[in-house]
């Protein structure tokens, strides 16, 4: 009776020995409570090739792989962008739609991150850049102290390293205050006569694509901040000749901003004559080339 026990044991623990036997060929294998041993979540630590969340060679992923996040689809446009250019048109001001968007004046609203991937209609050679230099005039965004706020932050951060806190071109990396500076070539000094004058498609372009020794600025600057950037120059530009570019005036040059506080007068104007206000052309010229107010990528800024 003993020894029949014995065999029935041994017989009990071949099975389950069997039942979790590893995968072979043609034969997918058994294995006791699997979801314990292939864990769904990712190590987010791994980068090589993590095989405890996998069933065979064909399924196994460097999970560097799974775990960067895909990009949208080339020409997506962030919801909302679409509709701000338009917003003038409809007795609306620019800035009110993109505080709206931001999740401003209302209990249910949902703040859309307008940092989206905004399409730019411009290649990377010199006759795009004299294209765009010469098509994107206006800023289309209200020239704001809040935006003003991030351009300086956002500037201070990417650009004054090489071109100055004061955009004279005296940055760190290559001011008499750094001994080891060793820079192959000067940045731009946005101070200077040809910068004052150059339109805003100028400095987007450069942040887009770069300028000479001057990186590409596009993946690190979205859409919206690469226009305060561009806002903060020009205020630099006007501090030099004590002019004013600020919320309340722009006395450095009206094509290239728009103070926030005319900026619902202008809607208010469009919207009562039927007729664009005289800087509306300008933004009206950046619009197609770049599809739209806020659906085209800019590039600005950088060594031109």
């Amino acid at each position: 009776m003993k020894k029949m026990k014995n065999i029935i044991l041994a017989f009990a623990a071949a099975i389950i020995l069997y039942s979790c036997s590893p995968a072979d060929q043609n034969f997918a294998g058994t294995e006791y409570m699997p979801d314990m041993a292939h864990s769904i979540a990712q190590e987010a630590n791994v980068y090589n090739y993590y095989y405890y969340n996998t069933w065979d060679s064909a399924s196994t992923y460097r999970l560097k792989d799974l775990a960067i996040p895909g990009l949208p689809v080339e020409g997506t446009v962030p919801r909302g962008y679409a509709g701000v250019y338009y917003a003038d048109m409809q007795g609306k001001a620019a800035s009110d739609v993109v505080d709206e968007l931001h999740g401003a004046d209302g209990l249910n609203n949902i703040a859309v991150p307008l940092n989206g991937h905004v399409p730019f209609h411009y290649g990377d050679n010199e006759d795009e850049r004299l294209r765009a230099t010469a098509e994107i005039i206006a800023n289309p965004f209200p020239i704001t102290a809040a935006g003003l706020a991030r351009g300086q932050d956002l500037y201070i951060k990417f650009c004054g390293i090489c071109h100055g806190e004061k955009g004279d071109g005296l940055g760190y990396l290559v001011s008499d205050e750094n001994p080891n500076a060793k820079y192959p070539a000067a940045p731009a000094n946005f101070l200077q006569d040809q910068f004052l004058t150059s339109s805003n498609g100028r400095y987007y372009f450069a942040i887009m694509y770069g300028k000479n020794v001057m990186g590409s600025y596009k993946d690190k600057l979205s859409y919206e901040e690469r226009w305060d950037v561009i806002h903060w120059i020009r205020s630099l530009q006007a501090k030099e000749k004590k002019l004013e570019y600020s919320e309340k005036a722009n006395t450095l040059n009206p094509q290239f901003g728009v103070p926030g506080s005319q900026a619902s007068t202008l809607a208010e104007s469009v919207s009562d004559s039927g007729t664009e206000p005289e800087a509306a052309p300008d933004a009206g010229e950046a619009a197609p080339a770049e599809g739209g107010h806020q659906s085209g990528d800019s590039h600005s800024q950088g060594k031109k």
